[in-house]
């Protein structure tokens, strides 16, 4: 638990929920012992998709299709979500659930290693929902900044791994070691590579929130005079 236990309950008390469906299929999830973004972590989205307003999205990591059926549920009319996904136990569920709740035509699933299946995409996205094997989000970085929109933004999901991420790679177990100097070095390059603009947030199992620079900023912009400016004196 990143922030104080009492504290997130307090908030996700304020929480109004998802309509009845994704609430049932939240449980299910659950007890399937299916990973699911938490309480918090939904909330956040949501608001972030009622922001943004996205026509196109772009997940990585699907599951059972709970955060696609989230996504999709406050996006604007119209809008078309693209999600990937290796685990071929998970596929069908997931085709099923986006079939069963009428949202096969607005959520297209990719059955495919991400790695691979991000290559193969073109155009633009206008948000990226990342929330695969930590280990690879650094791996799917450049063709996930290839498909981000200028202006657009992209979410990654369970970036501070509990807290576990401000331990010495000597604290954490061996075998999340390779995982630990991975996310580390993604965080790293998400605060500072000149083409995002990042907050990494202590919500849920953390989240940082990209957006990817329209302009090089206004310092670096010259300034286009006025018409008026542009004449000579007495012209």
């Amino acid at each position: 638990m990143i922030t104080d236990e009492r504290l997130t309950a307090f908030i996700n008390s304020l929480d109004t929920g998802n309509p009845a469906y994704l609430n049932e299929l939240e449980k299910e999830a659950r007890k399937t012992n299916v990973p699911i973004i938490r309480t918090e972590t939904q909330s956040l989205l949501r608001t972030l998709i009622a922001v943004n307003r996205p026509e196109r999205i772009l997940e990585v990591g699907t599951a059972v299709g709970f955060s696609a059926l989230c996504m999709s549920e406050y996006a604007p009319e119209g809008c078309q979500i693209t999600t990937i996904e290796k685990y071929e136990k998970r596929i069908p569920v997931a085709l099923e659930n986006f079939r069963r709740f009428g949202k096969s035509g607005c959520i297209h699933l990719i059955a495919e290693d991400a790695a691979l299946a991000l290559k193969k995409l073109d155009g633009s996205y206008d948000f990226i929902f990342m929330d695969a094997a930590k280990g690879q989000y650094m791996n799917f970085l450049p063709d996930v900044l290839r498909l981000l929109r200028k202006g657009g933004m992209m979410v990654s999901d369970n970036v501070l791994q509990d807290g576990d991420i401000l331990e010495s790679r000597y604290a954490v177990t061996r075998r999340d070691r390779t995982i630990h100097a991975r996310m580390r070095e993604y965080l790293y390059e998400l605060k500072h590579n000149p083409a995002l603009v990042t907050s990494v947030l202590p919500v849920g199992d953390g989240v940082a929130v990209s957006v990817k620079a329209s302009r090089n900023g206004c310092g670096m912009q010259e300034r286009q005079p006025r018409e008026e400016e542009s004449k000579e004196p007495g012209s």
